[in-house]
């Protein structure tokens, strides 16, 4: 008999997403322990093993909970039983900017990152779900954001990769459950304090009893249109900021003659260039900057976060830092 189809179904998801990697390559797993992650780590140790891949597994304990570093020593026991080379916990400290949800995701980017270095990973793998998407996506609807933020999480981006994005929740569940491993249930995933918590408990149910099931495939759906948009208005963005750039600034005629959303996201990107937090750069921000370009009436600079500034002056844009350059370093 073949493999439990949920089982079947993970190992395909995988063997798809690592298909394009060079014989010998490392390939890291961040594994939490969860259902999603563990069935994920499950299917990549099988794939290494019929394959010339080499699959090791990392698990980031965040130390938010009593507990937390005997449950990523157990992960990262089992992922070395198993083979996994290398097996190793993450230990980090959070910081506290964007409140605890936003300093959890930043200090477990960091950690990987600096993990797939150090191993000289050719890929990451992360166990982000079908419904996990569906619930960025509302998630992103509530913040008023745009097609950027709606188009969700990408399958695959920089080292990064996602095989169980088109794979619900379910799959991963009845993979471990017919794979006998014992998943770890988060209870932070339970805790109405958290805005993810209760689109996952209270939102997308409520959607289902409202509107019929299928909600998640649609908004996950969604998602994958809205990249698509947003890719190619990025690549118009991308060249369109190069034409209005000039050792003045911003061409504020090259602006003017964009349209509206390409001209915000070369706003965006010119802002974030010259040294504006991108993660602090609100649409209010964009919006006043683009009211320089097509409703100047000699109004005077719009402030940035961060101490930037961008002023009008003779027909360009110009983004510099109001703060006073401290003394050369040469002249101490």
């Amino acid at each position: 008999m073949g493999p439990d189809p949920a089982v079947a179904a993970c190992r395909l998801a995988v063997r798809r997403s690592v298909a394009d990697l060079p014989a010998g390559a490392l390939v890291l797993v961040a594994c939490s322990g969860g259902a999603d992650s563990l069935a994920l780590a499950a299917a990549a140790l099988w794939i290494a093993r019929r394959t010339r891949l080499h699959v090791g597994v990392v698990t980031v304990d965040h130390r938010l909970q009593d507990g937390s570093g005997e449950r990523a020593a157990g992960v990262a026991g089992w992922a070395r039983e198993c083979g996994a080379v290398p097996a190793e916990v993450l230990a980090i400290e959070l910081g506290t900017t964007g409140g605890p949800e936003a300093a959890a995701r930043s200090g477990r980017y960091a950690a990987l990152d600096a993990a797939a270095e150090r191993h000289a990973a050719a890929a990451v793998l992360l166990g982000h779900t079908l419904d996990d998407q569906a619930e960025t996506v509302l998630l992103g609807l509530a913040r008023g954001s745009g097609s950027r933020s709606l188009a969700g999480m990408a399958r695959t981006r920089g080292g990064y990769r996602r095989p169980f994005l088109a794979i619900p929740r379910s799959v991963p569940e009845a993979a471990c459950a017919a794979l006998r491993l014992n998943p770890w249930r988060d209870p932070h995933n339970a805790d109405s304090s958290y805005a993810r918590a209760r689109v996952r408990a209270e939102a997308l149910p409520a959607l289902e009893r409202s509107l019929g099931p299928g909600i998640a495939p649609a908004l996950a759906r969604t998602a994958d249109l809205l990249r698509a948009d947003a890719d190619a208005l990025d690549g118009w963005a991308a060249n369109a900021l190069l034409a209005a750039r000039c050792p003045d600034g911003l061409d504020v005629a090259e602006l003017a003659g964009l349209p509206a959303a390409i001209r915000s996201r070369v706003l965006r990107r010119a802002a974030v260039a010259a040294g504006v937090p991108a993660g602090r750069l609100t649409a209010r921000h964009v919006a006043d900057m683009a009211a320089l370009v097509t409703d100047w009436r000699g109004k005077g600079p719009v402030s940035l976060p961060s101490s930037y500034e961008a002023r009008r002056q003779c027909g360009f844009l110009r983004l510099s830092d109001r703060r006073p350059a401290g003394p050369d370093p040469e002249e101490r």
